[in-house]
């Protein structure tokens, strides 16, 4: 039986949105962004969000966040939580596809 080798690592972005950025790109006022990251909704805290930059990760959760919000008339925290779940189960599956199981 032939074994499998599961290499892990961390996507590091090179290029960073500003504010003024991911705001556009999810079609967003600015004010939006702000409330969510107040709220802790939204960027992990990481040292980007202290310099008001922004991952794709970041942005990815944005447009999800807003996408619950918007077609289901979520509140942000409830929007906030289904992101969560939603990135959890991602987790888990590339978990299973590097262990092989999926």
């Amino acid at each position: 039986m032939e074994q499998q080798r599961i290499i892990r690592g961390e996507l590091i972005d090179e290029a960073t949105l500003t504010l003024e950025d991911l705001a556009r790109a999810c079609s967003v006022e600015i004010d939006w962004v702000i409330e969510r990251i107040e709220s802790g909704l939204l960027a992990d805290g990481s040292p980007y969000v202290a310099s008001w930059r922004f991952t794709s990760h970041d942005l990815t959760r944005a447009r999800r966040l807003c996408q619950l919000e918007r077609d289901f008339e979520a509140a942000p925290e409830l929007a906030a939580l289904a992101t969560d779940l939603i990135e959890e189960n991602q987790r888990l599956r590339d978990r299973l596809r590097a262990a092989g199981m999926a």
